[in-house]
């Protein structure tokens, strides 16, 4: 699995605002940025940084992507301090004095690189620290390497030993450091972008200059978001972390993995919105011009906004519930299929050695199943989907689904199902055997994207689940070889 790919995709997802949702009640970004500028602004005053030149992004800034609307657009230049360590010649091994109490020290690269601030025996005298203490570093500022591994941030910590960075490192001191965790995620982020433009690869060859890197473009989530996105982040990382060391836990991660693609792309956080798509509403009033969208304002917070609540009933043209009584013979041409028939999602019935006639069809009063009917089974083992590419009938395991034609497109409803598996168990009842009623499937809320959204959603959930199947495979392949 390249989990590379999949740590870049939650980080993309967490600087577009996708990966949690948004929560009215936060103080907007707009408000935190403003105290980011005061303290920014008191500090030109005092003399201790210089006021920024201004470029045509003070006036105008086009934004790369949308962002929800209480986030907020700003440059890097806006947000810290940034500096470079001296030349060459400010700085040479000549300069450098034995360690003593009255000495200072000198930060490397290596100090970023392995996350460590006791690392390193450069030291420099009092005179010298005078000479160059506006490259002096402070507890809480971020140090990036800048020579042989760039790009590799780390936050010094409190009680460092007072000292200078040397010429291979850039310091980054924040204006508030509040926003130290996001600020860092996006900061990797367009470092590995502009490493892409340069080269095949994703290693940072160099860090952009000063007049660039400063104009950069970031988008700002309010306070309170950024810490449920650091949460979030870390809950994924740490996943993947699971999937990189512990193979024997992987087939669990694995499914852990799917499933929260699968809550992702059912709350419109896997793939952006299209603001040309038709919105899901307008799908819905043309059933029914009189359609009114669900009162669920906890929900209705959880998707996008041209997304719509809806009912199953509301979205769907029948509800096909399975024959209790199994065929009294085989002789036709139509399959009759059953749990065992379904080959990967599709039930295609010709692995099914069992078919039936119109004749018996009419005598029983089966139903078909038309071509593109999602299948979920009902009763017994719950939350099975396959979709029909034959005309079928089935037995009494499933219960057909058959979606609205350019409204509720039939793969999105195959995936939407797959969702909700674990809740299907909570809608059944019986003691030994579970069943789910026509009734249930009908009332099951489905939160419904604009139809070309569904399309998109499900190319990406089947691109992202591909991957963690090949792992699969690989692991399967692997036990087998082990067997032998």
């Amino acid at each position: 699995m390249d989990t590379k790919k999949l740590r870049q995709k939650i980080l993309d997802l967490a600087i577009r605002g996708k990966l949690v949702p948004q929560d009215p009640n936060d103080e907007p970004a707009s408000v935190l940025l403003e105290r980011i500028r005061a303290e920014k602004e008191r500090l030109v005053k005092e003399g201790k940084i210089k006021r920024s030149k201004k470029t045509a992004t003070d006036t105008e800034i086009e934004a790369p992507f949308e962002i929800p609307e209480s986030w907020e657009w700003c440059k890097l230049d806006d947000l810290a301090f940034y500096k470079k360590g001296p030349f060459g010649s400010s700085l040479t091994k000549s300069m450098f004095v034995p360690d003593t109490p009255d000495a200072y020290k000198v930060y490397e690269q290596k100090n970023a690189i392995n996350k460590d601030a006791t690392l390193g025996h450069y030291f420099i005298d009092s005179e010298k620290y005078e000479e160059l203490k506006g490259f002096a570093v402070l507890p809480s500022d971020i140090i990036v390497s800048c020579a042989g591994t760039i790009g590799e941030t780390y936050i010094l910590p409190q009680g460092i030993r007072e000292g200078i960075i040397n010429q291979a490192l850039m310091l980054i001191r924040l204006y508030d450091t509040s926003i130290t965790y996001f600020y860092l995620l996006y900061f990797d982020y367009i470092l590995k972008n502009e490493a892409a433009k340069e080269s095949k690869g994703t290693a940072i060859k160099n860090i952009p200059p000063f007049e660039v890197l400063k104009n950069f473009l970031i988008p700002i989530p309010p306070l309170a978001e950024q810490q449920r996105i650091a949460n979030e982040v870390e809950r994924w990382f740490t996943l993947i972390d699971e999937l990189e060391s512990n193979e024997g836990d992987l087939l669990k991660a694995i499914d852990k993995a799917k499933s929260k693609i699968l809550d992702l792309a059912i709350h419109g956080k896997l793939v952006p919105q299209d603001p040309s798509d038709e919105p899901a509403i307008e799908l819905l009033k043309r059933i029914n011009p009189k359609y009114e969208p669900y009162d669920n304002k906890y929900e209705a917070n959880n998707i996008p906004g041209n997304w719509c609540l809806s009912n199953l009933k509301a979205v769907c043209t029948d509800f096909i519930v399975p024959q209790r009584d199994k065929p009294t013979r085989f002789d036709g041409d139509i399959p009759w299929c059953r749990i065992e028939d379904i080959e990967g999602k599709y039930l295609n019935g010709s692995s099914s050695n069992q078919n039936v006639s119109m004749d018996l069809i009419k005598e029983m009063n089966m139903r078909i199943c038309p071509i593109g009917t999602v299948l979920c089974s009902c009763s017994a083992s719950l939350g099975i989907q396959a979709i029909t590419t034959v005309e079928c009938c089935t037995n009494q395991t499933f219960i057909g689904i058959v979606p609205q034609k350019n409204v509720l497109e039939e793969n999105f409803l195959y995936y939407f199902l797959m969702s909700q598996t674990k809740r299907f168990y909570d809608l059944g009842t019986g003691t030994t055997i579970k069943y789910i009623s026509r009734a249930k499937f009908e009332g099951l809320t489905i939160p419904l994207p604009p139809y070309q959204e569904q399309f998109r959603i499900v190319a990406k959930i089947e691109e992202l689940f591909a991957v963690l199947d090949s792992i699969k495979l690989y692991i399967n392949q692997d036990d087998k070889q082990k067997s032998i």
